[in-house]
């Protein structure tokens, strides 16, 4: 019997708050159908909208069965590639998504855990990409808009619909990333990074998460 490859699903957000684009769909597309080691790369977009973004996640895994989910999404004023470590069961939009939905104060998940801890080894994702020259580091927050309600949204999946049979099963996690250099433009000062090295990062990223199981213990931490 042939042995079926590994399936690694990819979510980047469609532009919002009048950006022309966004860089996590931008990056996350140039992946869709590499192949690395036994596994493909699924790359899907996802919408900027509370509750239809999980659903769009949602219908993705239980279309590809993967066994690796990393979400992606913008984080305009961030200077490096940076994997979170937690999400927060609350949505407290500072503006309105991309169908004018502006949830305050309101739970993720009724009735959930407060928090989930991603599944991936950010701190040897982190190490890796220092390694390849690409500024990042772990991020403690993921904030409390569209990207930390997908990402707790695919945690609580992963966390009430684990994957049976051998191995260490499903893994998820989320990654922020800075702006292009033609969005930092529009705002004097922003950092940003080039689509290129954005690529590279993912491709890295992929590469740490299927490679390494139990991640290193080093400083991640951080003062505020």
């Amino acid at each position: 019997m042939a042995v079926r490859s590994a399936r690694v699903l990819l979510t980047g957000f469609e532009p919002f708050e009048q950006e022309a684009r966004n860089p996590s769909w931008d990056a996350v597309r140039e992946l869709d159908g590499w192949k690395v080691g036994r596994a493909i790369v699924h790359a899907r977009l996802v919408p900027c909208v509370f509750g239809d973004a999980i659903d769009a996640l949602l219908a993705a895994m239980d279309e590809l069965e993967p066994q690796l989910v990393l979400c992606i999404g913008q984080a305009g004023g961030r200077a490096e590639f940076t994997p979170e470590r937690i999400a927060i069961n609350i949505d407290d939009a500072r503006t309105a998504d991309n169908k004018g939905r502006e949830p305050i104060d309101v739970p993720v998940v009724p009735g959930g855990p407060a928090a989930y801890f991603s599944t991936l080894p950010i701190k040897a994702m982190v190490r890796e990409l220092r390694a390849a020259g690409v500024p990042a580091s772990v991020s403690n927050s993921a904030g409390t808009f569209v990207c930390n309600h997908i990402f707790y949204g695919l945690m609580h999946r992963i966390a009430t619909q684990p994957v049976a049979g051998p191995g260490p099963g499903l893994r998820g996690g989320f990654i922020h990333i800075p702006y292009l250099p033609e969005q930092a433009a529009r705002f004097p000062g922003a950092p940003s990074m080039s689509l290129e090295t954005m690529v590279k990062a993912l491709r890295i990223a992929v590469t740490t998460s299927l490679a390494v199981e139990h991640d290193v213990t080093e400083t991640g931490g951080q003062l505020h």
